[in-house]
């Protein structure tokens, strides 16, 4: 399959490739497209045989639902009952990272949903992806753009390493702000309950419902028998090449600890990457240090993850080691990203 690829800037739309893109949608296809969050891969949330090919073209576990992304408010077609506080959160937190799961209606089909009678309905924030879905005249429903359980997506050159040959159409925009998908909140249950952190935090939402909580399981190594309630949730996700192994304690031995490893894999002749901060690359004399960006802006080392696990993919390292972040706000979903992508393969220091 030829993949057609068209390259636009937020403020700079182009309107051919965005009607084509939403024709192909519209007829049953899929496209590529930029978010906030992560870059997606769209197909038409309406038709099984569609939302089929976002299963066989990422090799995507049938039972992981999927997100359906829609251009405006007007839910109520896709769901039972769009509840208050689903209404208080969508006002307070749409166009953005926000997911919010309710009793689906009819008109979602199982395969979209992942077997569940709920959906999770977003409102993205980026202007190439709010046209491409309403070019399309249809909800799109659209996991991230990359071959299931590799890192996702923030800048277009990922989506083309992955899709391209086996999707019919990428749309190009600036890399990902936010870097991380979206906050998972569960509407269908009382109290209502986060099932993936994200660029929404939990104190924020609790300025909407006090109540609000997340689920336990979020940060623990999933079951093998969980079904699960929201994309992400059971299979490991955000996978480098490379096992990943965190070290999570005091930042001086957690330093300490990262050279220790790193000198005894180096005698062995391995290549060792080594995750980082501003604040402590000159910390690690030996191995491929990349810096996430500063301790102080959680949000900074959110939206770089996944762009760091790719380069130590592209360099072939043999292993990659990682400090440890704070999980409390942002902090939440950074370690939520990280721990998946190690397996929960974590050396805790006391």
């Amino acid at each position: 399959m030829e993949t057609k690829i068209a390259l636009m800037k937020e403020n700079s739309l182009e309107e051919a490739a965005l009607f084509e893109a939403g024709r192909i949608i519209a007829e049953g296809g899929l496209v590529a497209f930029p978010t906030e969050t992560v870059y997606g891969l769209g197909a038409n949330a309406l038709q099984e045989e569609s939302v089929k090919k976002i299963f066989e073209v990422k090799g995507r576990p049938q039972d992981n639902p999927l997100i359906v992304h829609v251009a405006d408010f007007n839910i109520e077609p896709y769901v039972e009952e769009v509840t208050e506080l689903a209404k208080k959160l969508m006002a307070t937190f749409w166009p953005g990272p926000l997911t919010i799961i309710l009793k689906k209606s009819p008109l979602i089909p199982f395969r979209t949903s992942g077997g569940l009678n709920t959906v999770g309905l977003r409102m993205p924030a980026n202007k190439i992806a709010l046209r491409l879905i309403k070019e399309a005249g249809v909800p799109v429903a659209a996991p991230s753009a990359n071959l299931s359980g590799r890192p996702s997506p923030t800048e277009v050159e990922r989506c083309i390493e992955d899709l391209q040959g086996k999707i019919e159409y990428i749309l190009g925009g600036e890399k990902s702000e936010v870097g991380l998908e979206s906050t998972i909140i569960d509407c269908s249950v009382n109290p209502p309950c986060v099932l993936r952190p994200g660029g929404i935090t939990l104190e924020m939402l609790r300025s909407v419902e006090p109540n609000i909580y997340i689920d336990p399981a979020v940060m623990e190594k999933p079951s093998q028998d969980l079904t699960p309630r929201a994309p992400g949730m059971k299979y490991r996700h955000y996978a480098p090449k490379a096992p990943l192994t965190i070290v999570q304690g005091d930042l001086k031995k957690t330093i300490a600890k990262i050279n220790e490893i790193v000198q005894n894999y180096i005698e062995q002749g391995k290549e060792v990457g080594i995750i980082a901060t501003e604040e402590t690359k000159e910390a690690y004399p030996r191995g491929m240090v990349l810096s996430l960006g500063s301790r102080k802006n959680l949000e900074e080392i959110g939206a770089n993850l996944f762009e760091t696990l790719r380069r130590f993919d592209d360099a072939k390292v043999d292993l990659i080691l990682s400090e440890a972040f704070e999980e409390k706000g942002f902090g939440v979903a950074v370690m939520n990203r990280l721990k998946k992508s190690a397996g929960y393969q974590i050396i805790k220091l006391h």
